[in-house]
């Protein structure tokens, strides 16, 4: 059976379509190149080359020189070689209690269940609070980044992990403001980034800059799914995961996917060539469409908002492709079933464990009321949006939430 295609793909920060250029690119090491790169004939120097093409060009997307750059299975297996890479390194030092771990209320779960998975294991772990917007403040991670407030050890934190830009509501982090605190409060403590969902937007190189370790996944931009990155700074205290053959420099071993970290490296190479203009031209469609959306759906359901956004702000702290609603008295589940039906893709940002729908940990930590939580909506924009699909979201989006809302009353988030 061939699976319909949605009239309207909206689900881009969960997966991009990879772009034909990162498809061409990969299919002759599908089909025709066999060659291991860590071997020494002529096929394996094919493989070596065409990777170490690709290393140049991620290496340039990220702001990292070549050697910098470790190749993962994609950003989850990144951002955990980084948290338990850095953690593992400062449990070498002789007479050193366990050294805390910092990381934000709203961060993707592979950096959340890493860090309570250290606090399991013997290091204080402090969560930073974030405002309505998403942001943390710089004074909060001031105060966490005291001994007392990272558990009384009186050691400094091995690793601060705050994404670049959040996977969920999208907002962008002032990191540099929160690089300078570290500088000055703790400067042994190493930073790290989630820059999975940036790198398709943001001036990552730049923006990236004072983090030590830059997590990044080809399919958020136009790769194929099941390759990333992960930047490990000259100098960073870093011991490997994954032990072996002894590829990437020590740091990763296991032998590469040629194929996918060729592709990756034509997707990011485009990423950077076209961010800015494709940055402007998607930010317009998802303004039209939650301009558009808005107005519908306060009529349908009122007490709708714009998650993270708030009424006379503009939208310059959140991802030019992320659009986030909270519906109230909407379900979740039952509102994306009927977008579906109707030819569109999105998501929500909540979970169903065991058959309870459980509200999203983003949404919990922006301290979003639970009843306003569960009619969550993302609709996410990327590369191939178009105008058409933004007209067709805009003509279906509306009634299919009016038709799975109860009215209930919420009360305000704080």
């Amino acid at each position: 059976m061939t699976p319909t295609e949605p009239v309207a793909y909206l689900d881009h920060a969960a997966s991009t379509p990879m772009r034909p250029e990162a498809v061409e690119a990969m299919l002759p090491f599908l089909a025709g190149h066999h060659g291991n790169p860590s071997g020494s004939h002529a096929a394996a120097r094919v493989a070596r080359r065409a990777v170490d093409d690709a290393r140049d060009a991620v290496a340039a997307l990220l702001g990292a020189a070549p050697g910098e750059v470790v190749f993962t299975s994609g950003g989850t297996e990144a951002d955990v070689t980084a948290l338990s890479g850095v953690a593992a390194a400062s449990a070498d030092r002789p007479g050193a209690p366990p050294a805390p771990v910092v990381v934000g209320a709203i961060e993707h779960a592979a950096v959340r269940d890493t860090a309570r998975a250290l606090g399991a294991a013997g290091h204080p772990l402090h969560v930073l609070p974030v405002d309505r917007r998403g942001r943390v403040d710089p004074a909060a991670l001031s105060g966490a980044l005291t001994g007392a407030a990272t558990g009384g050890t009186g050691a400094a934190p091995a690793v601060v992990s705050i994404a670049l830009a959040n996977n969920e509501v999208g907002t962008i982090q002032p990191l540099d403001d929160l690089a300078e605190v570290l500088v000055r409060v703790a400067p042994d403590a190493v930073l790290h980034t989630d820059a999975v969902q940036a790198a398709a937007w943001l001036d990552v190189a730049t923006l990236a800059a004072p983090a030590a370790l830059v997590s990044a996944s080809a399919h958020k931009l136009g790769g194929p799914k099941g390759v990333g990155a992960l930047v490990v700074r000259a100098g960073t205290p870093f011991a490997p995961l994954l032990h072996g053959g002894g590829q990437e420099r020590g740091r990763r071993s296991g032998t590469p996917n040629v194929a996918g970290i060729v592709a990756f490296g034509a997707a990011a190479a485009i990423a950077v060539a076209e961010r800015d203009e494709r940055a402007v031209r998607v930010a317009a469609l998802r303004d039209r469409l939650a301009d558009g959306l808005l107005t519908a759906l306060v009529a349908r359901a009122p007490g709708t908002v714009e998650t993270v956004v708030h009424p006379g702000e503009g939208r310059a702290h959140v991802l030019p492709g992320h659009l986030h609603l909270c519906i109230p008295g909407a379900a979740a589940e039952e509102v994306l079933f009927l977008l579906d039906t109707a030819g569109v893709a999105a998501s929500a940002a909540s979970s169903c464990s065991s058959g309870a729908a459980k509200p999203s940990a983003v949404l919990a930590g922006l301290g979003v009321p639970d009843a306003l939580a569960s009619g969550s909506l993302r609709l996410t924009l990327g590369w191939s949006t178009t105008d058409a699909e933004v007209d067709h979201a805009l003509a279906v989006v509306a009634d299919a939430v009016a038709r799975a809302v109860t009215p209930i009353e919420v009360e305000p988030a704080r």
